[in-house]
Order: structure tokens, then C-alpha cells, then sequence
């Protein structure tokens, strides 16, 4: 634009002074402007990152992709292509296989987890969450616990610089004894922007009192008229039940008190919700007893919490855990709710990945993978427990830009040295994590 300005503005002075330009040979004016070139549009892969070089399964189901690309840009996925376009940046995986990130549809962020010397209570619940993606684990549910902080850190995940798990909140457990105290909780919960209600229906092996009905029911009004879906947390096929006929939205736990029945899996069908076993919570109420086997593996080991490890070690506190009535009644338990998942899953209910992690001595992202090796103990196939992962997952949590490697969605996807899809035990030969396509790990 300056250059042209110039232009006009001698042509001006000639014409004040009289003066006039001669044609030139060809007939042209001899001091018109050349015409400009256009910029050269810029390659249509500028910008995108290619990831190539690994098998690569989109978490629909469908077979592995081999000789394909990820292509991602600005954090989200393009899509799976077979040519790369020109000007993309390119990242070589070097074999193994990439599948979406998995997501915990029942987990809990509280900071707990993070450093000693981290103070922030904010940095805390990112501490969390970055050990969770350490693990593969790039998307969270958090049913209860987590600071106020997490918030404001869950309405600014929506970028392509995030480079923790995502988060997804359900402020207090409700737990009132009285449906004043119920709809008092679900109503701070509403106002802070929750986007599940937890409430809590169980007795602790008959120790405690549950949440009495009334409670239920103002908790669940509350929730519905504020169009917010209910996670239950359930022992007993009854009141599972119960919490069907109420609208409840996930059932957060298994059955564990008795074999689910034929008329029971149906209403779950006809409910069209999802379950979450979360297995590795009854392990962690009666593991500690003696020292786990997995306290030796380098894959728990290269980011445990090396404080908790010492305080559930401690000799005062095996001792505890070995003569608990209560471990002992949750170990049956686990028996229980493995057969209720065989029997679920054999009847088509859909099953999210859940796991309880994140509450003292359950460890966040190692965890999930102990909850891998107990669906698998089940009956699970490795492409079942891997579905349950990804986009089971997530449409069971409506979550609708994550658990497949789909366009537009984002770039959520873990490389792995070997394939999970043959093995699941291969899911602990994590070699990157991504989020948002920022290698995490």
C-alpha cells in the first residue's frame, strides 16, 4: 500500500507542473504501477501436526488403522489420513499403537496427590490432574471433593494449551439425614455449576445409617429441576432399584450385596444408563493388610505418592486393615461385583470405566490400570475394557469432544509400545500421553 501511495502521489506532481509520461514501446504508460502478486497461500497442512508411524485405533470399535497419520491442529483432530498434506509438521511415533485417552467416569480431584511443596490449593488440583495424564487418564469425572478452585481450572480447559486431565465436577456428596439438609447441599451444588449431582445411598457393610428417602428424593427434585444429571452410590441391588424408578443417571457403583436379576438388568436397559463397577475401590479397603505386590513395579512406582506409601505401610495401620470386619466384608464384595459385571456386560448394559481413585490410598492413574487387570479378571476382552475407556466413557458422562479419535474432537490419545487391544497388561507400556495434542508424558 505505501509503495502505490508513491506512486499516485508523483503522477500528481507531474501533472501540477505540466509535465506528461510517454507511452512506452508496447503502449503502456511507463511509470503505471507494476501489477502486484498475490502472497502464495500458505500449504494446506500449515499449521497441523502429523503423527505417524503407529497403528492407530479411533475408540469407535473399528480395526486398527496401520500406514495412516493423526492429523491434528489447534488442538483438536482433523482426522485419521493416508496422505499427508503438504507443510504439516510431522511426528514420527515409531510403532506401537495410539488409541483416545481414557476417561474415569468416577474418580475424585481434591490436590491431595500433589508435591509437598505445593501450596496452592489450585496447583494442587492441577498436581492431580497431571498425575491422573501421566497414566493415560486424560479425562476425569470427579464425584465429590474437589476445592472450589477446580472450577474455574474445569471452565478453562477448553483450549489447545491444556496440558493436564480434564475435569468434570460434582461439588459435595449429598448425604443429608433430612430432605432439608439434602436440597440445602444440592442447592449450594447448583449454584456453584456443578455438572453431576453424587448422592450417597449406603450403610458401610451396616454400620452406618443410609440417606433416608425422603432426603433422596428432595436431592434428586433438585437436581431435575435444574436438569442436572444424579450419580448414585449404591451397595444393594434394591436400592439400585429404587434409584432407577427415581431418574438416576449412573450408577456409580456395583451390586455388590447379591446377583443382579434378570428383571433388575432390564430396568437398567430401559433406563439407558450406565454402570461403573470401580472394582479396585473394594481392593483398596483390604489390600493394605500386607505389603501390595505392585509397591515393587516400576510403572507405579516412577510417580507414586512416596508419602503415602509410607503411611500405609506403617505396621499400626496393616494391623488395622487385617482385623477390619469391614475389609473382610468388601473382599467378599469384590467376588460379588465381578460376577454382577460378567453378567452385565453379557446383557448388553453399557459399562463405564470407573474407579473411586483419588480418596487416601487409592492411587490416581495407577489405579486405573489395577482396575484394568480386575475387568479383565471378569471376563472382559481387552477391546471391551478398552471401549469402556474411551467412548463408552463417554457418552455415558455426554461428554461429546473426547473418547474417540474423530475430527473435531480433541487431541486426547496415548502412544503405546505394545498393543492393549491383544493384551491389556500392554495398556502399562505407555511411551506418550497426549492432550490437546501437548505431549504430556
Amino acid at each position: 500500500m505505501a509503495r502505490k501511495f508513491g506512486v499516485f502521489a508523483f503522477l500528481l506532481v507531474l501533472a501540477a507542473c505540466g509535465g506528461d509520461t510517454s507511452p512506452s514501446a508496447d503502449g503502456g504508460n511507463e511509470t503505471a504501477d507494476a501489477p502486484q502478486s498475490a502472497s502464495p497461500a500458505p500449504p494446506p497442512g500449515h499449521g497441523a501436526t502429523a503423527y505417524t508411524g503407529a497403528g492407530i485405533w479411533d475408540g469407535t470399535g473399528s480395526a486398527v488403522q496401520a500406514g495412516r497419520a493423526l492429523l491434528v491442529r489447534d488442538g483438536r483432530i482433523e482426522g485419521i489420513v493416508g496422505e499427508i498434506p503438504a507443510g504439516a509438521e510431522v511426528v514420527d511415533l515409531a510403532g506401537g499403537i495410539v488409541t483416545p485417552g481414557f476417561i474415569n467416569a468416577h474418580g475424585h480431584v481434591s490436590g491431595l496427590w500433589a508435591g509437598e511443596d505445593v501450596t496452592d490449593p489450585a496447583d494442587r488440583v492441577r498436581g492431580d490432574l497431571a498425575l491422573y495424564a501421566r497414566y493415560g487418564i486424560t479425562t476425569v469425572l470427579s464425584l465429590g471433593g474437589i476445592p472450589d478452585s477446580g472450577f474455574a481450572i474445569r471452565d478453562a480447559q477448553h483450549v489447545p494449551t491444556l496440558a493436564h486431565a480434564r475435569v468434570y465436577v460434582a461439588g459435595e456428596v449429598v448425604a443429608g439425614d433430612t430432605p432439608a439438609e439434602a436440597s440445602r447441599i444440592a442447592q449450594a451444588n447448583i449454584g456453584k455449576g456443578v455438572d453431576w449431582m453424587k448422592i450417597r445411598v449406603d450403610d458401610n457393610l451396616g454400620t452406618a445409617e443410609k440417606m433416608p428417602w425422603a432426603a433422596v428424593h428432595a436431592a434428586m427434585s433438585a437436581a431435575k429441576a435444574a436438569n442436572i444429571p444424579v450419580a448414585t452410590h449404591i451397595y444393594y441391588m434394591e436400592d439400585a432399584a429404587r434409584l432407577l424408578e427415581m431418574g438416576t443417571g449412573l450408577i456409580a457403583h456395583s451390586v455388590r450385596d447379591r446377583d443382579v436379576t434378570d428383571p433388575f438388568v432390564q430396568m437398567v436397559l430401559d433406563a439407558g444408563i450406565c454402570y461403573v463397577p470401580t472394582l479396585v475401590r473394594e481392593v483398596s479397603t483390604f489390600v493394605y493388610a500386607e505389603r501390595p505386590a505392585w509397591f515393587d513395579d516400576p510403572f507405579f512406582l516412577e510417580a507414586a505418592n512416596r508419602r503415602e506409601i509410607d503411611r500405609v505401610s506403617q505396621p499400626a495401620f496393616r494391623a488395622s486393615v487385617a482385623a477390619s470386619p469391614i475389609a473382610a466384608g468388601y473382599r467378599k464384595a469384590l467376588v460379588q461385583a465381578q460376577d454382577n459385571l460378567r453378567i452385565l456386560i453379557g446383557s448388553g448394559v453399557p459399562i463405564a470405566f470407573g474407579t473411586d481413585s483419588g480418596p487416601a490410598g487409592r492411587f490416581p492413574g495407577y489405579f486405573e490400570h489395577l482396575e484394568f487387570g480386575l475387568m479383565a479378571a471378569a471376563g472382559l476382552t481387552p477391546r471391551e475394557i478398552l471401549l469402556s475407556a474411551t467412548s463408552v466413557a463417554a457418552g455415558c458422562l455426554s461428554l461429546d469432544d473426547v473418547g474417540t479419535l474423530e475430527p473435531g474432537k480433541w487431541a486426547d490419545f496415548i502412544v503405546f509400545a505394545e498393543d492393549p487391544l491383544q493384551d491389556i497388561a500392554a495398556a502399562r507400556t505407555i511411551r506418550q500421553v497426549y492432550i490437546a495434542g501437548n505431549a504430556i508424558r
